[in-house]
């Protein structure tokens, strides 16, 4: 009871010290936090170091975190002098061993919002905790992977840089025109809009196989627009050369019928199997 009588009395003595303390540390966490925000994404907007940006802001945030420390106890009607000489010292501490043990720390290859591939899983990262990731794939499945395994295997950050490669592969026949088909392909990159001008669209002469000429169209895109950006560009592709009257090749078994007297038919096969293992020609079928 006499307990309660002291407790009672304090609050009547020092509540509105206490409510004004306890409004400036939640208010100060709040904006800390808002701050921190703020800083990571403008940094990383014209840096790609992770880890610089990581230990930058940690620091900041030690520093702002004794900022609010010191003002909320003053409020609360505490002596600065010990207060500022203990935060200090915590904060000088706190610093070191950002600095000194925060590369040796392992830490994630990826942020949440990322879309990244571990192992066979492709999705999109939703959270990360001490024990595991939350990573959401595009069929709708949520999977939680231990961060004891992801160190352990490859990981593909879509994110990481700002732009990617499209990839556009035609066969084309060898009786069609080659630079119109090449000047097809470079007019469709270069009219969408989500294209990068710089590098340039370009159309490689990627091989000379026995039943195609193969092409290859390369251009550059905005991570987040990649997959829809390349999915239209195929269509864009499909049409265009419809359109140009230029033929895709494929696969094809040539019979030709010699007209022997024994009835012998020559199969010519002048393609490849999808494992490389060419099939025999003229091969004699009685």
């Amino acid at each position: 009871m006499e307990r309660f009588q002291r407790m009672g009395e304090l609050m009547a003595e020092r509540g509105p010290e206490m409510v004004m303390s306890l409004l400036v540390l939640v208010v100060g966490l709040v904006l800390v936090r808002w701050i921190i925000r703020v800083i990571r994404n403008a940094l990383l907007k014209v840096t790609d170091r992770l880890t610089l940006v990581s230990v930058v802001c940690n620091i900041l945030m030690v520093l702002l975190l004794a900022v609010v420390i010191i003002s909320a106890s003053l409020e609360a009607g505490l002596q600065p002098g010990p207060v500022i000489s203990f935060l200090t010292f915590v904060c000088l501490g706190a610093v070191g061993i950002i600095i000194l043990f925060r590369p040796l720390i392992p830490t994630l290859p990826f942020k949440v919002g990322n879309v990244v591939k571990a192992g066979n899983l492709l999705g999109r990262i939703e959270a990360t905790t001490i024990l595991n990731t939350r990573l959401k794939t595009f069929d709708g499945k949520t999977f939680f992977v231990p961060n004891r395994k992801i160190p352990d295997d490859i990981v593909i950050n879509y994110h990481f840089t700002q732009t990617r490669r499209v990839k556009i592969d035609v066969n084309l026949r060898y009786d069609q025109d080659l630079m119109q088909a090449k000047r097809v392909l470079e007019e469709i990159m270069i009219a969408d809009p989500r294209v990068k001008a710089k590098p340039a669209p370009v159309v490689y002469v990627l091989n000379l196989s026995r039943h195609c000429v193969e092409l290859g169209a390369r251009c550059w895109v905005d991570n987040p627009k990649y997959w829809v950006t390349r999915c239209d560009l195929l269509e864009k592709t499909k049409l265009g050369f419809d359109n140009a009257g230029l033929a895709f090749a494929f696969p094809q078994l040539d019979v030709h019928h010699h007209g022997t007297r024994s009835g012998v038919l020559a199969v010519n096969a002048p393609f490849e199997t999808e494992d490389g293992l060419a099939l025999a020609e003229d091969e004699d079928l009685s």
